[in-house]
C-alpha cells in the first residue's frame, strides 16, 4: 500500500446525538450545539480542544455559529461540502484530511435539522428550480414535467430497474422490512416497537409508482456529530478507538442530483461504484472482508443498486440476495442497517449511520454483530455520494 494514503491516519473517537423526533421545539442550532457536545464529552474531550468543524449544505448551522455556541475558542479548520446527503461521509473524509495532515487535532462532523418540524426536503419546492446556479438550470428542465420531488426522481430510475433486472416492488419491501425489524429493538429509533411485514409494505399507499410509503425515508428533526483525531491521540481517550481503514468520495459520469438520466445504463450509480473502489483499495479489505453495513436507504430501490455496485452480488442480482431469508439480519450474510436505518431510526442524512458504524465496532450496538471488526458506511445516492470502512 502506497504512502499516500488516507488509510490509518486517522481515528474516530466520539459521536454523540440529539433525540430523534418529528417536532424537536427548539433550533436547528441548538441542535448542533447538543449532537456536537455529546460526542466530545463521549470521547472524552472539551469544546477547546476542538479546532476543526465540517457539515454539510442544507444545514443551516455555520461552523462559526456552532462555534459560538459550543464554546470552541479558534478554528483552524472549517469546511461545508456540497450535494446533500451524499456529503454524509465526505463529512468524515475531510475531518480525516485535516486531521492526518496537521491543520487540525480535533476535528469535528456535524448535521442538525429540523426537517420534519420545519423545511420539509421530502415536499415540492418550486425555489429549488428557480437557484441562481447551475442546479436551478437543471431542475428547471424536471420541474414543469412532474419530476419535483426526491420520490419522483428515484421512481423512475426504480421502474426501469425492474424492467431490466426482474426485481419486484416486493424486492424493495424486504430493505424496509429488515430495518424496521432492527429499529423496533432500537430505543432510539423514530418506530421503536414498530416492526412491519412485507403486507404491510404492499398496502401502504403508493407516492410515486412504484415506490410506496414504506418505501421512502422519514423526514427527521435531529443532529448527530462524529469527533475525528489521529491514532495516537484516539488511544488515550475514553472510548475503543474506530479506525478510518477508506474514506472516499465519487462523482459519476454525466452527473446530476437526483436525475442523472441521460447514462447508457439507468439502473446503476456509477458514483457508488466509483466510491467502492476506492475504499477496498484504500483499506485492502474486499466485500467478503465486510462484518456489517449501514447503507444510505433514502429510497429501497438504491439500497438495492447499492449492493451491486459495492460488489456484494453481481448487477441484477441483489434481488436473490434480499430474498435469502435472513441475509440482511444480525447472523445474516450481511447484517444491514442494525440500528433500523433511515426508514426505521430517523433521517438525519446519513450521518446517524456513522455512528451506528461506530457504535458496532465498540460493540455497543442494541442489534450486535457478534465479532464484528470491519463496516462499511454509504452516504447519500442519486448524488455524488461518499462512503467509509471503519475498523478496529
Amino acid at each position: 500500500m502506497s504512502d499516500r494514503t488516507l488509510s490509518g491516519k486517522a481515528a474516530i473517537a466520539g459521536i454523540g446525538a440529539t433525540e430523534f423526533s418529528k417536532d424537536s421545539g427548539r433550533s436547528e442550532l441548538r441542535l448542533a450545539a447538543e449532537a456536537v457536545n455529546a460526542a466530545l464529552a463521549d470521547a472524552g474531550l472539551t469544546a477547546t480542544d476542538v479546532d476543526g468543524l465540517v457539515t454539510f449544505t442544507m444545514d443551516t448551522n455555520m461552523e462559526i455559529a456552532v462555534a459560538r455556541a459550543v464554546g470552541i475558542p479558534q478554528l483552524t479548520y472549517f469546511s461545508r461540502i456540497h450535494y446533500g446527503g451524499g456529503a454524509a461521509c465526505s463529512t468524515v473524509q475531510q475531518a480525516a484530511m485535516a486531521v492526518a495532515t496537521g491543520v487540525c487535532d480535533v476535528a469535528v462532523a456535524y448535521r442538525a435539522f429540523n426537517e420534519r418540524s420545519g423545511n420539509r426536503f421530502g415536499q415540492v419546492n418550486a425555489a429549488v428550480a428557480n437557484q441562481e446556479n447551475s442546479s436551478g438550470t437543471d431542475n428547471a428542465f424536471s420541474y414543469p414535467h412532474g419530476l419535483s420531488t426526491p420520490a419522483a426522481f428515484v421512481a423512475m430510475v426504480a421502474r426501469r430497474y425492474m424492467h431490466e433486472y426482474g426485481a419486484t416492488s416486493e424486492d424493495f419491501g424486504r430493505i424496509a422490512v429488515v430495518d424496521r425489524k432492527h429499529a423496533a429493538t432500537n430505543p432510539n429509533a423514530f418506530f421503536y416497537g414498530k416492526p412491519i411485514t412485507l403486507e404491510d409494505h404492499q398496502a401502504s399507499r403508493f407516492i410515486a409508482e412504484p415506490l410506496h410509503l414504506l418505501d421512502c425515508c422519514q423526514e427527521s428533526d435531529g443532529g448527530v456529530a462524529i469527533v475525528v483525531v489521529s491514532p495516537e491521540r484516539a488511544k488515550d481517550l475514553k472510548q475503543k478507538p474506530v479506525t478510518i481503514a477508506g474514506a472516499a468520495s465519487g462523482s459519476g459520469s454525466d452527473q446530476f442530483i437526483m436525475t442523472s438520466y441521460y447514462r447508457e445504463a439507468l439502473p446503476e450509480l456509477e458514483e457508488m461504484g466509483l466510491v467502492g473502489e476506492q475504499l477496498f483499495a484504500q483499506s485492502g479489505l474486499t466485500p467478503d472482508d465486510i462484518d456489517t453495513a449501514v447503507l444510505y436507504d433514502h429510497f429501497t430501490p438504491y439500497t438495492l443498486i447499492q449492493l451491486e455496485e459495492l460488489g456484494f452480488c453481481g448487477r441484477g442480482e441483489a434481488k436473490d440476495f434480499v430474498r435469502e431469508p435472513g441475509a440482511l439480519e444480525v447472523g445474516g450474510r450481511l447484517p444491514l442497517n442494525t440500528h433500523g436505518g433511515q426508514l426505521g431510526e430517523a433521517y438525519i442524512h446519513g450521518m446517524n449511520g456513522i455512528a451506528e458504524t461506530v457504535r458496532q465496532l465498540r460493540g455497543t450496538s442494541v442489534n450486535q454483530v457478534d465479532g464484528a471488526q470491519r463496516a462499511l458506511v454509504t452516504a447519500g445516492t442519486g448524488v455524488p455520494t461518499s462512503g467509509l470502512i471503519l475498523t478496529v
